[in-house]
């Protein structure tokens, strides 16, 4: 009886070890596995990272390398325009260097002529500027007082030129525009033909008036240039169309 109590409390005893064991075991997979899943989910992460990152990279590099490229072509193309537009103001230099339009112009109507005149000649333009512009006032010719009508009265006076000195050196050819002022070219004109040497210079005067022609007022500035070759010249309507203002060039060449 004692062995058989002996018995059971060994085959017990086994049981329960082979119960713990068991248990440890699966705990220990459990634990393996969750260990595992935790580090593969780990390196899936990271491989994620990774790979973002790198593609970010690529994607920068390639955009800061798409704007240089970009950056190099548009600095490319503005040298090279650049480069066009110097090319052609030199040749528009070349081409009219050796003609010259000079013009006074107080309302606008002569300096609209003679920028027609400086586009078919393809030709260098300079403003003869008064240093005291002249205001509407001073443009009344009904005023006997106005300051128009006073310096034509006297021709003696000579109005002072504001805009920068020209050098008509490289000029063969010179066109010279004005208004008509009672009759004749306004006392600036003197000033302008005085001050300089028309020596072995073709010079050809235009005018705009309101009904005027253009008179004695070209031979009286060849008297007091005093060098030159003048042409009579011709007035030109302010509205004059392109082929009139040819006309009027092809006529005096």
């Amino acid at each position: 009886m004692k062995s058989i109590k002996l018995l059971i409390i060994g085959l017990l005893a086994t049981y329960a070890l082979f119960l713990n064991a068991c248990t440890n075991s699966s705990s220990a997979t459990v634990q393996t596995d969750s260990s595992t899943e935790v580090y593969v989910e780990s390196v899936e992460e990271t491989s994620v990272e990774e790979t973002s990152t790198e593609k970010i990279d690529e994607q920068d590099v390639n955009i800061e390398e798409s704007e240089a490229k970009d950056s190099n072509m548009e600095e490319s193309n503005v040298q090279n325009e650049n480069m066009e537009e110097t090319n052609a103001s030199e040749e528009g230099g070349q081409e009219g260097s050796n003609i010259l339009v000079a013009y006074f112009s107080a309302t606008g109507t002569t300096k609209r002529v003679a920028e027609k005149i400086a586009e078919l000649e393809a030709s260098d333009i300079y403003e003869i500027v008064p240093k005291v512009l002249y205001s509407e006032a001073d443009l009344n010719w009904n005023d006997s007082n106005s300051r128009s009508t006073k310096e034509m009265d006297d021709p003696s006076v000579r109005p002072e030129i504001g805009s920068p000195d020209i050098d008509l050196t490289k000029y063969s050819i010179i066109y010279l525009g004005y208004p008509i002022w009672w009759g004749d070219a306004p006392r600036i004109m003197s000033t302008f033909v005085e001050k300089y040497n028309f020596a072995g210079k073709k010079v050809i005067p235009f005018c705009t008036s309101g009904g005027s022609g253009i008179g004695r007022s070209g031979s009286n500035l060849a008297s007091l240039a005093g060098s030159g070759d003048f042409a009579r010249g011709e007035r030109l309507n302010s509205s004059a169309d392109t082929s009139s203002i040819q006309s009027f060039i092809d006529s005096n060449r």
